[in-house]
């Protein structure tokens, strides 16, 4: 395998790189920032914006798997950014990567393109995306996804995967922000939700990856399909916050703050960010307030029979690697 990974130098990105490495690929890695450490890897590293045609032919020439995970995340941020990136930048990599004979096309989507408010429980592929997005991002995942499922075709097939909350050891935004506010003391519970959540363990999410690309084709039951990616095991949301700060050795998340004052001061903070033109993210959102009230967790029946997954490392396994990381930290 000849592959392109956009956004190599990222959390899931590095995963994926890593394990082709592991499996024999070819690798080339096409980012806007520099990482001499994936070069050290043998990793061949190509610099340019998504949206640059120029760039992205060149990192796509030669290449016959492409796995799309660069994307910009966050539940903040000016629309146009989002759009820009994550459909304009997939759109104009899918063009290039289908001019350059590319064949296959392995798209790292999100659960929050169906999300709708509420809660998620136990479903499946067949759920619309709605009519209304809570975030830019999800909107923009969602228009992406699409846009990646309709390229499908027998010359150049593709797939999404849908990777739910995927955590583990190394430098993620998931953790990091956990880990932080934990040290802080200013991790709060929301009232008495402790809803079921899924989450994915990093080299979980990353064989994902590779057992799609390994099964697309023209024929494959997984072309222009999408997927709901998992460990298949749901816990209450603050069971897992609570084995992160552990694993970190962080005080657990034992106060309560009611879910109407949290609610508000949620929205209160989101109006003064955007009245006074701040760019980073308030400490807390809307958006937040929800997922920590809501269940949100997916049946992975169809990856476990289109593409072989199965989840390879338990959640106390992968909590377990998590503490040893950060003890060599």
């Amino acid at each position: 395998m000849k592959a392109l990974v956009t956004g190599g130098g990222g959390f899931l990105g590095g995963a994926i790189v890593k394990l082709l490495l592991s499996k024999g690929a070819s690798v080339r890695n096409f980012s806007r920032g520099d990482y001499p450490e994936l070069a050290k890897s043998g990793v061949e590293c190509f610099r340019g914006d998504l949206n640059d045609r120029e760039a992205a032919r060149a990192a796509c020439r030669g290449c016959d798997t492409v796995f799309h995970a660069a994307a910009k995340v966050g539940m903040w941020g000016g629309y146009a950014d989002f759009h820009e990136t994550n459909v304009n930048g997939t759109a104009n990599l899918l063009d290039t990567a289908k001019a350059a004979g590319v064949s296959r096309f392995v798209f790292t989507s999100s659960p929050s393109v169906v999300f709708a408010g509420g809660d998620v429980e136990g479903w499946n592929e067949t759920a619309p995306y709605p009519a209304r997005f809570d975030s830019y991002y999800a909107r923009t995942k969602a228009l992406a996804e699409r846009l990646v499922l309709s390229f499908n075709s027998p010359l150049f097939p593709t797939v999404a995967l849908r990777p739910h909350l995927v955590w583990g050891p190394g430098r993620d935004h998931l953790i990091s922000a956990i880990v932080a506010k934990g040290r802080a003391g200013k991790v709060r519970r929301i009232g008495a939700f402790n809803k079921l959540i899924d989450t994915t363990y990093i080299d979980d999410a990353a064989m994902a990856h590779w057992l799609a690309a390994e099964k697309l084709s023209p024929e494959a039951a997984c072309a222009g399909k999408a997927y709901f990616i998992s460990q298949g095991d749901p816990r209450p949301n603050w069971d897992i916050i609570n084995m992160i700060l552990a694993a970190a050795g962080a005080t657990p998340a034992v106060k309560t703050v009611p879910y109407g004052p949290a609610s508000a001061a949620a929205a209160l903070m989101e109006t003064a960010w955007r009245l006074a033109g701040i760019r980073s993210e308030p400490p807390l959102t809307r958006f937040v307030v929800q997922q920590l009230t809501t269940a949100h967790w997916f049946d992975i029946s169809a990856a476990r029979r289109d593409l072989g997954y199965a989840p390879g490392v338990t959640i106390e396994q992968g909590m377990k690697r998590l503490e040893e990381w950060f003890r060599s930290q």
